[in-house]
């Protein structure tokens, strides 16, 4: 439901008549009486112990009436009108919200409870010169005379007294009587007359459909007010309801899945299982049991018969590690799993540990040295422009990188090149999530752009001084520009350069590789560089 104060806004944007009839304020189809207080606070209530007071509809057209005038003289007329101000302070904001110019105020109170306006604006007092007035004059009515006429004729058709007798007085007085008893012609009675109120007569089969029609175009204008309104009743039931998922169609497909994907690799490690189930033959004897002491503490293996009702059920077992075709075929699946050992096969020699491990030189990580810079679009280095700061030691701007047509990559794979014509590969990234546990051993270098969220999910609790004394920090930022507090305080490397003369850069970037060979020399030995 609209309030009057967002009424009057719109009407007022729209350039919309405003009718003032009475004591009544009227927006089309909704009016609200002129004393209607609306949700503007009065400038200087509600504050220091003072009540909450609002500008009430009247105030607030009376001043959009006399909106060029001045406040003074806008003040002398709306006294000599009994009218109430709006006071100067709140002048130019109300304004502003009425015209459009704003969307909302801060002295929009949207706690208070609004006034209900009137649904029918037609239904009001008139006064005596509207009585008196011309016939054409008068607002017609929304439904029209025939509407109304045929309105009543169906109503007639299909609505029956409910206590009226089913028998009537003639089948009383008549013959009929006599050959039938009343209670079964009232039963045929009641019949005929529930079989009349679900059917209409076939006469009026060609009116019905012009009647309807009659009927659903007086009413549409009510119906899509009232459909406007609708809210749907929404519960915490129906909210955990979902739309378009099913338990047997996602979840055992899911299970068919995992099931048919275990068959395959159990046909694929084992193919000749059965055979070899078949036709081996047990050589060795069974070990003979060995004697379990008694012991207080080991109670369960004692008491499984009694606790199972003499049913082969292992309390003490369990699914863990087991796959779910070896879970739903029992303990004949562990049989076929397990094939007799060839007579003829001779048993696993002892090996010592020396020999167990693997070889140092079977699983090579890589040596490649990761540098990470900022993510943010406000560095000076981005994924655009690093591969020319740290590869040819020039700064291009990432605008100029862009108008190339140049586009940004998840990460660069730069190419330095050492003396002797020789290169060493480096890997830039600037999202540090995706890097795997193993990868933050070959992490050798970081841009700090100043805040400490910079590094907020990284490795040592994402803790600056942690970091820095693992891995090499360093700032790159302008000459003329203050130094950031947080990297005052951290142990950082500060790159200075200058924005306008671009021969200085390369010294400025040869710094960055002659302290990052250092720090790599000493900590970082078994990587590249």
């Amino acid at each position: 439901m609209a309030d009057a104060l967002t009424m009057l806004r719109q009407f007022n944007c729209d350039r919309k008549e405003v009718i003032e009839r009475d004591d009544f304020i009227q927006f089309g189809e909704f009016a609200w009486p002129k004393t209607a207080k609306t949700n503007y606070l009065i400038w200087g209530t509600g504050k220091d112990g003072v009540t909450k007071d609002y500008y009430t509809l009247e105030c607030i057209l009376f001043l959009l009436k006399n909106v060029n005038s001045n406040h003074a003289v806008y003040v002398k007329h709306a006294a000599a009108a009994n009218v109430p101000v709006v006071r100067r302070p709140d002048r130019k904001d109300l304004l502003a919200f009425l015209n459009g110019e704003i969307n909302s105020s801060a002295s929009i109170d949207k706690s208070v409870p609004l006034e209900i306006s009137l649904q029918r604006p037609m239904q009001l007092k008139r006064t005596g010169e509207d009585a008196t007035g011309e016939p054409d004059k008068k607002k017609p009515r929304v439904e029209e005379s025939h509407v109304q006429r045929d309105k009543e004729r169906l109503a007639k058709k299909l609505d029956t007294p409910k206590e009226a007798s089913v028998i009537p007085d003639q089948i009383k007085s008549s013959s009929l009587s006599q050959a039938m008893p009343i209670e079964k012609i009232s039963a045929i009675r009641a019949k005929i007359i529930a079989r009349k109120r679900t059917t209409i007569k076939g006469d009026d089969t060609m009116e019905k459909s012009t009647e309807q029609s009659v009927f659903i175009d007086a009413e549409v204008d009510v119906t899509r007010d009232i459909i406007s309104r609708e809210r749907h009743c929404r519960t915490r039931t129906s909210v955990l309801q979902s739309i378009g998922k099913e338990f047997a169609k996602n979840i055992f497909g899911i299970l068919q899945s995992i099931k048919t994907r275990e068959e395959g690799g159990a046909r694929q490690q084992a193919p000749g299982t059965t055979e070899n189930v078949v036709q081996s033959t047990p050589t060795t004897q069974a070990k003979p049991q060995q004697l379990i002491g008694y012991s207080r503490y080991d109670q369960e293996r004692f008491r499984g018969k009694e606790e199972t009702e003499g049913f082969k059920i292992d309390t003490m077992g369990t699914y863990h590690g087991m796959t779910l075709k070896s879970v739903t075929e029992g303990a004949s699946a562990k049989k076929l799993q397990a094939p007799a050992a060839a007579p003829n096969q001779a048993a696993p020699m002892s090996r010592p540990v020396s020999m167990a491990r693997p070889p140092a030189n079977l699983k090579k990580g890589s040596k490649t040295a990761i540098i990470i810079i900022p993510a943010a679009t406000t560095s000076i280095i981005t994924m655009y422009n690093a591969k020319d700061l740290l590869q040819d030691l020039r700064y291009v701007s990432m605008e100029e990188k862009k108008a190339q047509g140049a586009k940004r990559d998840n990460e660069v794979l730069l190419q330095r090149m050492k003396p002797g014509a020789s290169t060493v590969p480096y890997r830039v990234i600037d999202n540090p999530l995706k890097l795997l546990p193993e990868d933050w051993d070959r992490v050798v270098a970081v841009f700090v752009q100043g805040p400490a969220w910079q590094f907020k999910g990284w490795p040592w609790d994402g803790n600056p001084v942690d970091i820095f004394s693992r891995i090499k920090a360093y700032h790159l930022k302008w000459t003329e520009l203050p130094l950031d507090p947080n990297v005052k305080k951290w142990s950082v490397h500060v790159l200075n350069m200058d924005r306008h003369r671009r021969h200085l850069d390369r010294a400025t970037l040869n710094q960055f590789w002659e302290i990052l060979d250092k720090h790599m020399a000493k900590n970082k030995p078994h990587l590249r560089f």
